[in-house]
């Protein structure tokens, strides 16, 4: 009964994770969980990555072992979702396309990159909202990286 009422008046942090949409004053790295949260989501992605025969192509084209590339998209997201802009600090500006130019990217390779990232959303961000507009700008940011056509 006591998990009901502070449900029923919003107290309750997970609750506020789950129904919270973002604000100037709450950023989704916040509503996430911050750098946990962000970690957390990195991490989830590239585990997908290595364990879905779906995404195997795109796996393959990642250096080994995945512990740098895990951390700089990490990095990466904090800045993004609204926290500390690490990457940036780290490496400038991040000119995604242009980092991302000397690789072959296609639609299935972005489609298979998606893949990951959704269901990395689906299980890290409990926000429906939030997970949704994620999905949507993440999309459009996997769109933008196509440098290839469709063989």
């Amino acid at each position: 009964m006591k998990q009901l009422i502070k449900r029923i008046f919003n107290k309750d942090a997970t609750v506020e994770q789950t129904n919270s949409a973002p604000t100037p004053e709450k950023t989704p790295y916040e509503i996430i969980g911050g750098e946990q949260g962000a970690r957390d989501l990195a991490n989830r992605f590239y585990d997908i990555m290595a364990t879905d025969p779906y995404a195997k192509p795109l796996y393959d084209m990642h250096p080994q072992p995945l512990d740098r590339i895990r951390q700089v998209f990490f990095e990466f997201l904090s800045g993004w979702l609204g926290g500390p802009d690490l990457f940036a600090e780290k490496y400038g500006h991040p000119r995604l396309r242009m980092r991302h130019m000397p690789f072959p990217i296609d639609q299935d390779l972005r489609d298979q990159w998606m893949h990951c990232m959704n269901t990395a959303l689906d299980l890290e961000v409990g926000n429906p909202l939030l997970r949704e507009g994620l999905r949507q700008s993440l999309a459009q940011l996997a769109t933008h990286m196509i440098n290839q056509e469709q063989n």
